[in-house]
């Protein structure tokens, strides 16, 4: 229990040991001048702007705009996405009247549409509440649909057999068999969820931290641009660790996920 412990305390350390490396060299090569500032600022430089910014309430206020976009349009969109995914999963007729048109739908890159959702939307919240809900559709969708797909059908069968009923089937032999593929989604679908907010907030927006990197580029703020950047990714990193955390807590009864 005790080198569990201990292996999982270095996994985690080990992890951030190549970022850590790469700040370090990039502050080295910052401070002999070999990267000058007005390119790419040190990271002590990023540092202070973002101290800056926080006690100004400047960053708090546009992380929240930018949290609450994401949060909003992924809820919307993942739950559209995994009703979707269920009923063409459990229905052969579902399927028929939605899959193709689902398909077809999923083949326009979302991003491609934004002259059109700023003509429907103007720049309000809708529009990029819209953009992020359109993006984290089709991965929830799809893995929802495929991990129904795939269950094990003897389990199916011998569920039958014991005579449970649909609704037990579904809770206790069809979804836990789906979580995996389900999980694959979710966190296909945070990483698009950032990368479209960050597209829309560069393009139409009055805050947010794609906001702020933008009014920062106006001004050659590059270390500010830089910060916008970094707290996109340490973000996504968050949003990723929390649905692995889920992940290993939903599936603990799956062989692949008890070593981990």
């Amino acid at each position: 229990m005790a080198s569990r412990t201990n292996s999982s305390a270095f996994e985690g350390v080990t992890q951030w040991l190549l970022p850590v490396a790469i700040l370090a060299i990039w502050q080295a090569l910052s401070a002999v001048g070999f990267i000058p500032s007005r390119v790419l600022p040190a990271p002590s430089d990023v540092v202070i702007a973002g101290w800056k910014l926080l006690l100004s309430g400047e960053l708090p206020r546009n992380m929240w705009v930018s949290f609450w976009r994401a949060f909003a349009g992924f809820l919307i969109g993942g739950g559209i996405g995994f009703a979707f995914g269920l009923a063409n999963g459990l229905s052969a007729r579902s399927e028929k009247v939605f899959d193709s048109t689902l398909q077809m739908v999923r083949n326009i890159p979302h991003l491609a549409l934004i002259p059109l959702v700023i003509l429907w939307f103007g720049i309000d919240e809708e529009a990029k509440l819209f953009l992020v809900a359109l993006g984290v559709f089709f991965p929830i969708y799809i893995n929802t649909f495929h991990g129904i797909r795939t269950v094990d059908p003897q389990l199916i069968e011998m569920g039958r057999i014991y005579g449970m009923t649909p609704a037990t089937l579904f809770r206790r032999v069809i979804l836990p068999g789906a979580l995996p593929s389900i999980f694959v989604g979710l966190r296909f679908a945070l990483g698009i969820m950032w990368l479209t907010l960050i597209v829309a907030e560069t393009i139409s927006a009055s805050s947010g931290l794609g906001y702020m990197a933008m009014q920062a580029r106006e001004f050659l703020l590059v270390d500010i641009v830089v910060l916008s950047i970094l707290i996109y990714a340490l973000l996504g990193k968050l949003a990723d660790s929390v649905a692995r955390l889920l992940e290993r807590l939903s599936l603990q009864w799956h062989p692949a996920f008890q070593t981990r």
